[in-house]
């Protein structure tokens, strides 16, 4: 594990004292600005030196044929990958003739600090070149949640002890050379996606013109400059197919120092003609200009005032913990606020790892939040998902089924996993998508998307269902063949997970269409296939092993050979590097929680006592290889009292980024796992939980914290929850009042009323282990 000790600890900003370029592409990860539309990495303005360079549109991808050594009828034929868009953010400095290279020279101070409360990130150096010029050099980037389009640096330098000649070269760069990847062909194939179309320059402005050479997707990017009138510049502006170059030259005196604001602004588009996309980022341009600088600094704040407003959760005990919480729901924030008719990636725009795609990760983990902290955000990701509605169904068709299989993970709505048992056998993706529209229909009372678009992901979703499964000679109702939640499992009988989320599709389904006729007619819904949905759902096969009292993640399951963990050396994780699946998939061992996730996601449909046996079985099972599980255990940890463990778990969730636990980060921060966090403390020490739109509350809290305070959007209201180690306060901010339990306990919430409740002691039953060296990090505390 790494622990990055150049993050000092704030409650609102992530600083990094020091520049340490052996964790640089982490730092570009974790200082990465995005608004959902465009992303930019936390690369240093100049461009060099790097770990990954990266600038992303959302949707904005290439694709590549996905090579088969034994092809099979319905691999998919084609991936998809997001692309390196035409990089804006590099402004170079030569000093007296002499380029800013921080690894030349001395350098006396480098900070740079992501504000949460801004939403900007800031860059603070000071740097004597190679012939003893010494500069001052203050940057401050945004991505603005204002204007879509447009990003915005400004930029100011400034000589320490004598005037100097300066020379700042603001560019756009197409087609960067990018790092190679050893093994993997695709990232060879992906240099020089883009093809260009038109190139220009006027006065400080230019605009590139790019189109993908597969894909087909054509994109603009442009600049604009304010420089400052106080000096007598010198101005220059070239273009070229991939490079455009915007020169400022001056002699600037100690104390007076030059300011240039650089505005950026991105389009792209499969339609739009190219005069028609360059006019628009034209547009945006001059949008941005007129707004200027300060103001867009304003609006950026104002954003997030309210965002934090309705949004925050605070916890006392635990400083860095404070920070990792807020850092996680900023970028989870900044991967839906704009998104508007597009996915959440995986990685949000920090990254390109798993080829920018968005996975089920989305609807289970990121939703989640958004539904409750800025359900425009979370309303417009179900909206991109039934935009690619067409594409699931032609998918069902083609593996001979009814209704819509949405894919494991994509771009633009094909399946893109060559892996046959996740992007065939995963069907469990189709209900996360479902029962999040479900959640997001009941928490917002918003009719309107039912019409609009919900309606029709839970009646697709439910036919799928109704065509997949069966029923036996007994009258149960099968879902076979599966692969559920673990990626240590696959092609499963009755995934315990599968199946439960399935019967809430059905349920969900059938309910949906009883209440609006006229939707049910639409889509040509009639009331004996509501009915067969009903009877699916009621004879839904849920495994349970009778003699062990837990039930199996699937049918069969607890019958398998256990995973020798004793004899697994610590270096051999994560397991599917050193282990043949097939190996993986015939032990009972977890790579992340599944059943688990079905006692988090479906807790109405186990008891108190199923859940404290079921945890306490799978938790010697599970190696976390992957980053989705911690805050799952940290929820149901939580849930059946072993308070240290969900503490040392939801650590886990909210480090993942600043520690690099997994040692990725570089290829992006893991947005499941930052919202993880919020779900480990919201849901798991803040006990909240959803069951059909009726709030229920269970929250207790471990040693560590003193405090947690967090606020949920529901139905119009504002809720506010206050936990203490004795007592829970309920309090509305607005709205109508609200009937909500308490530990079981019915009580009316109102706007002239704050209503405490003590907190119920519970005794836990010992606690459980987990495989030997896979501890959570959590465990060895905070630091």
């Amino acid at each position: 594990m790494i622990h990055h000790g150049s993050y000092d600890v704030a409650p609102w900003e992530v600083c990094e004292r020091t520049l340490d370029l052996d964790v640089l592409a982490q730092s570009e990860s974790v200082f990465a600005l995005s608004n959902g539309h465009i992303g930019l990495r936390g690369n240093l303005d100049e461009g060099e030196p790097f770990g990954l360079p990266g600038t992303y549109l959302n949707g904005f991808y290439e694709t590549m044929p996905l090579p088969y050594a034994e092809a099979g009828y319905g691999y998919p034929e084609s991936g998809q990958s997001v692309v390196n868009a035409t990089n804006g953010k590099i402004i170079r400095l030569l000093v007296a003739d002499e380029p800013f290279d921080l690894r030349y020279g001395r350098l006396s101070r480098h900070e740079r600090t992501l504000d949460l409360r801004a939403g900007t990130l800031t860059r603070e150096v000071e740097w004597t070149s190679p012939t003893e010029d010494t500069v001052k050099l203050r940057t401050t980037r945004l991505v603005s949640f204002a204007q879509r389009a447009i990003a915005a640096i400004e930029y100011i330098v400034e000589p320490i002890d004598t005037p100097l000649r300066i020379v700042v070269q603001s560019e756009l760069v197409a087609n960067e050379p990018l790092p190679r990847t050893e093994g993997d062909p695709r990232g060879a194939m992906l240099q020089g996606a883009l093809e260009s179309e038109r190139h220009g320059t006027h006065e400080l402005r230019a605009i590139l013109v790019h189109r993908t050479r597969s894909s087909e997707l054509r994109m603009a990017a442009g600049y604009d400059h304010l420089a400052d009138s106080a000096h007598d510049l010198q101005t220059a502006s070239q273009s070229e197919p991939d490079f455009a170059r915007t020169t400022l030259s001056a002699q600037i005196e100690p104390g007076s120092p030059l300011r240039l604001i650089k505005f950026i602004a991105y389009g792209w588009s499969a339609r739009r003609s190219m005069p028609a996309l360059r006019d628009q980022v034209s547009a945006g341009l001059a949008e941005a200009k007129h707004t200027g600088w300060d103001d867009l600094m304003r609006l950026q704040r104002e954003y997030l005032d309210d965002f934090w407003e309705r949004a925050d959760v605070v916890i006392g005990g635990e400083p860095r913990l404070q920070q990792a919480l807020r850092f996680g729901m900023f970028h989870v924030l900044q991967s839906g606020a704009r998104n508007e008719g597009r996915a959440i990636p995986a990685k949000g725009l920090t990254g390109s790892g798993y080829d920018g795609h968005a996975f089920w990760d989305t609807e289970t983990f990121v939703l989640p939040m958004l539904i409750y902290a800025l359900p425009a955000a979370a309303r417009d990701a179900l909206r991109w998902r039934h935009s690619t509605l067409d594409k699931a169904q032609h998918r069902a068709e083609q593996l001979g089924l009814e209704g819509a299989a949405f894919p494991w993970r994509t771009i633009a709505g094909e399946e893109c996993s060559s892996y046959w048992p996740a992007g065939t056998a995963a069907f469990h993706v189709n209900a996360d998508i479902a029962n999040s529209a479900a959640r997001y229909i009941n928490a917002t009372g918003d009719d309107g998307f039912i019409d609009d678009c919900g309606g029709e992901l839970l009646v697709q979703t439910a036919r799928l269902w109704r065509s997949l499964g069966h029923h036996d000679s007994s009258g149960s109702f099968r879902i076979d063949g599966v692969t559920g939640p673990d990626e240590y499992s696959a092609v499963a009988d009755n995934n315990v997970f599968t199946n439960l989320a399935a019967r809430r599709n059905l349920l969900d389904a059938a309910d949906t269409v009883e209440h609006s006729p006229e939707l049910a007619h639409a889509l040509g819904v009639d009331a004996e296939e509501a009915a067969a949905w009903r009877d699916a759902a009621n004879a839904m096969t849920i495994p349970y092993d009778e003699a062990l009292g837990v039930h199996p993640q699937s049918e069969g399951y607890t019958d398998h050979a256990p995973w020798d963990f004793e004899r697994t050396p610590p270096d051999a994780y994560p397991l599917f590097l050193h282990y043949p699946y097939f190996d993986l998939y015939r032990k009972q061992v977890v790579k992340q929680a599944d059943l688990v996730l079905a006692l988090a996601m479906f807790g109405d449909r186990f008891t108190a006592e199923e859940k404290a046996r079921d945890f306490a079985y799978y938790e010697p099972l599970t190696v976390r290889d992957s980053s989705l599980s911690a805050c799952t255990q940290a929820v149901i940890a939580a849930e059946v009292g072993h308070l240290d463990l969900a503490y040392a778990y939801m650590t886990e969730a909210a480090l993942m980024d600043l520690d690099d636990l997994e040692h990725n980060s570089r290829d992006g921060v893991h947005m499941a796992s930052l919202a993880g966090a919020w779900v480990a403390a919201v849901v798991g020490f803040g006990g909240m939980r959803d069951f059909g739109g009726e709030l229920t509350f269970m929250p207790r809290l471990p040693d560590q914290l003193t405090r947690l305070r967090y606020r949920l959007g529901f139905r119009g209201r504002v809720l506010e929850v206050v936990v203490t180690s004795k007592q829970a306060t309920y309090t509305l901010h607005s709205g109508e009042p609200l009937k909500v339990l308490h530990h079981g306990e019915e009580i009316e919430i109102s706007e002239t009323d704050t209503v405490e409740r003590p907190i119920p002691h519970l005794r836990p039953g010992k606690r459980p282990r987990q495989p030997p060296h896979r501890e959570p990090f959590g465990a060895r505390g905070v630091g």
